[in-house]
């Protein structure tokens, strides 16, 4: 519970103070309000009528359209998000709680519920790797205990939360295969990687309007790169560098004192860790973003295995480690922003844009800034401002010209599309505290 207020208490100040985006968070409560009266996800937030399972395969988060056809608001998602990552816990808990005794047990909860990859994910939007944590989680514990049946089950749903993680549910049988029932183990990793060839090959391309799978491009090899020397560098020296490779590994093993290699839980990491390390896309290779949360719940699980089997000292050496580096991590992180007296106030523009949304109807098209974008999803047709693939001729657009996020256009941008807009027919409702609402006349 304590864990679920941390994350919840962190996901809404961020909303209210209007830091949540449309890019992701605006996405995903398309999605899910598309699910709850009945028809498949569609996101305007990525162009005219997107399929969204042409983009990620995650039906997944069909499950929040309950909920959210009762409460039909991204606080929702981002409740719905705290409560998943704070569940991966309990598992943890449990499993820590009976290898390694009641005081192990508080670190490792400790260490998972302030890690930095968990930080990330609860500081920016929600993502539906939200699901993949309490997933992974309660199956490593099945693993752990050889309940090889269990983590087998456990895992499978894996594959219905994104279309790489059926590399994860491999790996989880590959695992079952070595220690544990072989025949099992190996159903269980073909039907990962059969899962996941499905999805990318053909379920994905079926509803994609270009009839492709769009990340593809993301692993392809860098111009000039072609040659055998250029391959075996990106699959040896290139998994470490640039920096941020290397940072992100031991950022991510630091807190287990580096034990979390010891385990033979470890390796269900390594298929996100692969694609993350192989990607031309740098936003992959850091601590930023959600990208390493479906790797806490390993690490921790795997560190919670190798101390058991470690003598005393050595675990209460690795134990001291784990906790000095995660008390040391939390400022540094989102979780850290709960310290900051600005983090529970309101400003005034904040207070004054609510003022303007307020004004636009339910049901309009619009045309908003990344920032504002989620806080009209709910009720309205919403698309980026700027974006190149938007539906032409919103009837309203609301742009914040005081603090451009320089995405999906830049300042300057911004300004020249503004003044397009009007000679296209839009004239000026409100211009005031460093925000334009503008409404289609013609």
């Amino acid at each position: 519970m304590l864990l679920f207020a941390l994350y919840g208490s962190l996901s809404l100040r961020l909303h209210l103070r209007m830091l949540t985006t449309g890019y992701d968070l605006g996405i995903f409560e398309q999605a899910v309000r598309s699910y709850a009266h009945g028809h498949l996800p569609v996101a305007e937030l990525k162009g005219p009528d997107f399929p969204l399972l042409g983009d990620h395969f995650s039906p997944v988060v069909a499950l929040l359209a309950p909920v959210y056809r009762l409460w039909p608001t991204p606080v929702t998602l981002l409740l719905a998000q705290a409560g998943l990552l704070a569940l991966a816990v309990v598992p943890l808990g449990r499993f820590a709680q009976h290898s390694l005794g009641r005081r192990a047990a508080v670190v490792l909860a400790f260490g998972y519920g302030t890690s930095w990859g968990i930080a990330q994910t609860v500081g920016f939007d929600f993502h539906e790797v939200a699901f993949a944590v309490p997933l992974l989680a309660f199956s490593l514990a099945a693993l752990g205990e050889g309940r090889w049946r269990a983590a087998a089950a456990w895992a499978l749903p894996l594959l219905t939360v994104k279309e790489d993680l059926g590399l994860s549910v491999a790996a989880i049988g590959a695992v079952i295969a070595w220690r544990g029932p072989r025949r099992l183990g190996l159903g269980l990793a073909a039907s990962g990687l059969l899962g996941s060839a499905l999805e990318i090959l053909v379920v994905i391309p079926a509803f994609n309007q270009t009839g492709s799978y769009t990340y593809w491009g993301k692993m392809e090899t860098p111009p000039g790169g072609t040659g055998l020397g250029d391959l075996l560098d990106r699959v040896t020296l290139g998994l470490i560098t640039p920096e941020p490779k290397a940072t992100m590994l031991v950022m991510l093993l630091a807190p287990t004192a580096f034990f979390a290699l010891r385990s033979a839980l470890m390796p269900v990491g390594v298929p996100t860790l692969a694609w993350r390390l192989l990607s031309d896309n740098p936003a992959f290779w850091g601590t930023g973003y959600h990208y390493s949360a479906v790797l806490m719940p390993i690490v921790f699980f795997a560190f919670a295995d190798a101390l058991r089997r470690s003598e005393p000292r050595t675990r209460y050496h690795a134990l001291m480690t784990c906790s000095v580096v995660s008390v040391l991590l939390v400022p540094q992180y989102p979780l850290g922003q709960l310290l900051h007296g600005d983090t529970w106030r309101t400003g005034p523009r904040v207070t004054e844009a609510r003022r303007i949304l307020a004004g636009i109807p339910d049901g309009a098209s619009v045309a908003a800034s990344n920032r504002l974008a989620p806080q009209l999803t709910s009720h309205d047709q919403v698309t980026v401002f700027g974006y190149p693939n938007n539906r032409p001729f919103p009837q309203w657009v609301v742009v914040d010209t005081a603090t451009p996020q320089g995405w999906p256009i830049t300042p300057v941008q911004e300004r020249n599309l503004i003044n397009q807009t009007r000679e296209e027919g839009y004239r000026t409702v409100i211009d005031r505290e460093g925000y334009l609402l503008l409404r289609r006349t013609r």
